[in-house]
């Protein structure tokens, strides 16, 4: 071989040996990456971490937040608010009612009609309405668009000169100033009408009722857990409870008056008064907050309040999976160029996280066309996407798990965990644990399989199998509507004139 031609391999081999060179650092540095996104993973992971032990303590934390609750206003993140409902539908109720479910961006119109000892509510209609942005502004500009909305529903069902007791689902904070009035403390879920706080919101609405001309007016104001309790206690005698898990969460109880030492004064016809506990403010120590759910709170416009709320609720679970996504690309690389996306706040919504948890195909395609679609991530490899999975599964199984802590902490409350039946040192003989339902409503438990089967295994291991055997959620489909026709039947003036109000004393 010549001089030249030397020279030309050893520059080939020159080349060759560079790019060489060049793969492996690539692969060096891939494999580096996705360690790191592994990390992140782990450590998001072990943050989120809801052992049976820590459930406990948060059932605990629940517990005396309640008490500190009932004995003082603002002596506890939770703020149970006093409903001043001591009568619940007892299958007595009769007559068409009506009912306003305002809870967000939409809004439903009711008609319920129902039958003494009726097994099931015999007749329902259901209309549901956007609210137009344009009339976010005042509260009057949005409680004339819905009162108008009502009147022309009710003249198409029964006539223009209707009057029948009307229930208005309102699920937002309020502070009750009686069983069909009360005042706004503040807004939540994102949803806000700059000069509607400390109105009375009833008020509101007959008002804008009154000026569009119709006759109907509030006589049940209740939110959405009264309601969907209501309507459990209608069908479920031994309903003690009802929780929401949707785009926002709350819930509210049977409390004795007797522990209510804040309401000393108050007139009931009662031994029981259902309280509103607002527990998305629920705060504590025990709960697993992680650097995702630090930054969340700073995105959002009531930071430092809801806590709970956002560890557990629809509107914020796929934004707690994005940010660990977001910084997952940051730091790993793992998603290439297309991660652009991820920095857009709310973009993942949970409707997405939960068909990505549901996707049981052997290539994930339903995670492949979100990624590529949605979130215009394309070419994502198998092992990428199980790690989309498995952060989405990690978010959501906290979040029943916490759901149903929440939960265990108003049983504990109200003597219905177990704790109470179990031996006494004295050696007295165990009481038997009784029968509860819980109501429960919402999307994310209702329509999220895999948010629901983790929610039930929680309880199970928190109760215990003996005990929770005893406990069962009962689904209650459209709970706050239903639940406030129901209301308003009870608390209507010609029922009060037959008996003293109807419904069952609680």
């Amino acid at each position: 071989m010549g001089k030249a031609g030397f020279g030309v391999a050893a520059g080939c081999a020159a080349v060759t040996c560079a790019i060489a060179a060049v793969m492996v650092a690539q692969r060096v540095a891939a494999r580096a990456r996705w360690r790191r996104a592994v990390a992140l993973l782990r450590e998001f992971e072990e943050g989120c971490a809801t052992p049976p032990a820590r459930l406990r303590q948060v059932v605990d934390a629940m517990v005396v937040e309640m008490h500190a609750g009932l004995a003082s206003d603002g002596g506890s993140k939770l703020k149970m608010l006093l409903t001043l409902v001591d009568a619940l539908p007892n299958g007595d109720e009769e007559g068409v009612c009506y009912a306003i479910d305002l809870g967000g961006m939409d809004f439903r119109v009711l008609r319920v009609e129902i039958d003494v000892g009726s097994t099931a509510v015999i007749n329902q209609r259901v209309e549901t309405h956007a609210i137009p942005e344009e009339l976010m502004g005042t509260s009057q500009d949005l409680f004339n668009f819905v009162a108008l909305t009502l009147k022309n529903f009710v003249e198409r069902e029964d006539g223009k000169d209707a009057q029948k007791p009307l229930g208005f689902t309102f699920s937002f904070p309020v502070r009750q100033n009686s069983v069909s009035s009360g005042s706004l403390i503040r807004w939540t879920k994102g949803f806000s009408v700059g000069d509607t706080v400390g109105k009375d919101v009833s008020q509101c609405l007959d008002e804008a009722l009154a000026r569009c001309g119709s006759n109907m007016r509030v006589t049940a104001l209740v939110n959405d857990t009264v309601g969907t309790l209501a309507l459990g206690h209608y069908y479920y005698k031994d309903t003690v409870a009802a929780v929401i898990i949707g785009a926002g969460t709350n819930a509210c109880y049977i409390e004795r008056i007797d522990a209510i030492i804040k309401s000393q004064g108050l007139p009931t016809n009662s031994g029981g008064m259902v309280v509103n506990m607002e527990w998305g403010n629920f705060w504590s120590s025990h709960l697993p907050r992680t650097p995702y759910d630090i930054s969340l709170d700073d995105e959002t416009q009531n930071r430092n309040d809801q806590g709970f709320e956002k560890m557990i609720s629809g509107i914020y679970l796929g934004e707690i999976a994005r940010l660990v996504l977001q910084r997952m690309a940051q730091e790993s690389d793992i998603f290439g160029d297309g991660a652009e996306s991820l920095s857009t706040p709310f973009i993942l919504s949970t409707p997405y996280l939960a068909a990505i948890c549901e996707d049981d195909s052997q290539d994930l395609s339903e995670v492949r066309r979100i990624l590529q679609e949605h979130l215009k991530i394309p070419n994502a490899p198998l092992k990428t996407r199980r790690l989309v999975v498995k952060i989405c599964d990690i978010v959501t199984h906290r979040a029943a798990r916490l759901a149903a802590a929440g939960i265990v902490g108003i049983l504990k409350k109200l003597g219905r965990d177990g704790s109470a039946s179990a031996a006494s040192s004295s050696g007295r003989m165990r009481e038997q644990p009784k029968e509860t339902v819980v109501a429960i409503e919402g999307s994310l438990y209702q329509e999220y399989p895999v948010f629901k089967e983790y929610l039930d295994e929680a309880l199970v291991e928190i109760l215990g199998e003996e005990v929770a055997r005893t406990v069962t959620l009962r689904v209650m489909v459209d709970g706050p509507g239903t639940g406030a026709a129901l209301m308003a039947a009870v608390h209507s003036s010609n029922r009060q004139q037959q008996g003293g109000g109807g419904g069952g004393t609680i």
